[in-house]
């Protein structure tokens, strides 16, 4: 929009806002037909010309000086009627990255929209898979996420989810994924209960990153270097159900899964400015049983750590796990190469990573973040056989990309391949390409 135009605009919203008119441009005459609107905007301190006297009337205005009049006129907010006050709380809602960049709270917007924001994303996703004669998948995503404000350091968070399998018209689920209260002590503590998001593993979350969470508290210490979080709970997602004594739905559970086992846990990271360390520790309650099923969860501990150096443009990764229970089966690691950073908001940007991985079926507890299906062939114990299936150990290569091809609109594409499985077929390669729409 020019400059002329938007100031016309502008004026109109103020009008009535008291001030002397008095024109200080050069370029501005009072033949020119928003010569009023100019000068009373100038004499009311909205807008400001060049420092050589002009006001450049001809130009197009950009955001960042279109949110500095935004800013000017949210200080005299008292002097507007019903009308103009409407108009401006959407300006502010619309600028209000770039306010946030000239240090502008929006608060006044944020008390009269009230104290519920909504915020959500939508996934369409193709897989195909690395199993044996398995049908590849087409399905969907949306999740709407919603946050009520109950105070100044107290808010509750809720996520609802529907997931829609477009290959079979029948499958189609909503849900309420995630439900929790934070409340936060000062600036760096903070406790939560509920059903809440958890995150172990790098690349996203690699060893889980379930869409559920977990279920339980937790409380957590972040000074922007230094992040501590411990807790207790549930995990909600995992390919590890429970052993039952037969195929029938009220049999006997011989075993808990994953989903099904009380954990505690602890995560630290440091961040030193040329690298970042991060620490992981679970321990699945319960007694373990060393003639038990190997994989299974009761009294296993687990530990991890990670580490990510950024040079430049590029970042290397790299993480091991241990399975410290175990006799055999035991370990996880990865090591792996990035480039970029993908900005939801910056058309064209792009992110792209290729990572080694060795997993063994004792290290992997289920339930991670990557859309391909390559961690699947693991040893898993059937819930309706009672008979091993799938790998003790896997190696692979992986490669994950991300493009911003417009404002909030993401291509997310994964190909895993070169799998190599013991005591086990080797997987297919596995690919997986979806859009990503953030709303």
């Amino acid at each position: 929009m020019k400059k002329i135009l938007a100031l016309a605009a502008v004026a109109a919203l103020t009008a009535g806002v008291s001030a002397y008119a008095a024109n200080p441009f050069s370029d501005v005459t009072a033949d020119d037909w928003a010569y009023q609107a100019v000068s009373d905007l100038s004499a009311q301190g909205v807008v400001e010309g060049y420092p050589d006297g002009t006001f450049k009337g001809e130009r197009n205005m950009t955001r960042y000086e279109l949110a500095q009049i935004v800013a000017r006129l949210m200080a005299k907010e008292d002097q507007l009627n019903a009308e103009q006050q409407a108009t401006l709380d959407k300006l502010a809602g619309e600028y209000a990255d770039e306010l946030a960049n000239l240090g502008v709270r929006v608060s006044n917007l944020e008390k009269k929209v009230g104290n519920i924001s909504w915020n959500g994303d939508a996934r369409m996703r193709y897989i195909s898979s690395s199993k044996k004669n398995a049908a590849d998948k087409y399905d969907g995503r949306i999740r709407l996420n919603v946050k009520g404000q109950v105070n100044d350091s107290t808010y509750v968070q809720g996520q609802f989810v529907n997931e829609m399998n477009f290959k079979d018209e029948a499958t189609s689920n909503t849900k309420m994924a995630q439900i929790y209260v934070n409340h936060n002590f000062g600036k760096n503590v903070a406790v939560r209960l509920g059903r809440q998001p958890i995150v172990f593993g790098n690349q996203g979350g690699w060893q889980y990153n379930g869409l559920e969470g977990y279920d339980g508290a937790q409380a957590s210490y972040n000074n922007g270097k230094l992040a501590l979080t411990t807790g207790f709970g549930q995990l909600n997602a995992s390919e590890w159900g429970d052993i039952k004594e037969s195929d029938e739905e009220d049999a006997t559970v011989l075993s808990k899964g994953v989903k099904d086992t009380d954990m505690y846990f602890a995560q630290g990271s440091y961040d030193f400015g040329f690298a970042k360390l991060g620490a992981d520790y679970v321990k699945f309650q319960g007694e373990f049983n060393e003639n038990n099923y190997d994989h299974y969860v009761a009294g296993q501990e687990l530990y991890g750590i990670n580490l990510n150096i950024p040079v430049q443009q590029f970042n290397v990764f790299g993480e091991y796990w241990k399975n410290t229970t175990l006799g055999d089966f035991d370990t996880a690691w990865n090591a792996g190469l990035s480039y970029g950073k993908a900005d939801w908001k910056k058309p064209g940007t792009f992110d792209l990573s290729v990572s080694y991985n060795d997993v063994d079926a004792g290290a992997y507890f289920g339930g991670g973040t990557w859309h391909n299906d390559m961690l699947k062939n693991l040893l898993k114990w059937s819930n309706k056989k009672q008979d091993f299936v799938g790998a003790t150990n896997l190696t692979f290569w992986n490669v994950l990309a991300n493009v911003t091809l417009q404002k909030n609109v993401q291509l997310h594409a994964e190909y895993a391949f070169a799998a190599d499985a013991e005591n086990a077929a080797d997987p297919d390669d596995s690919w997986t390409v979806s859009l990503n729409y953030k709303f």
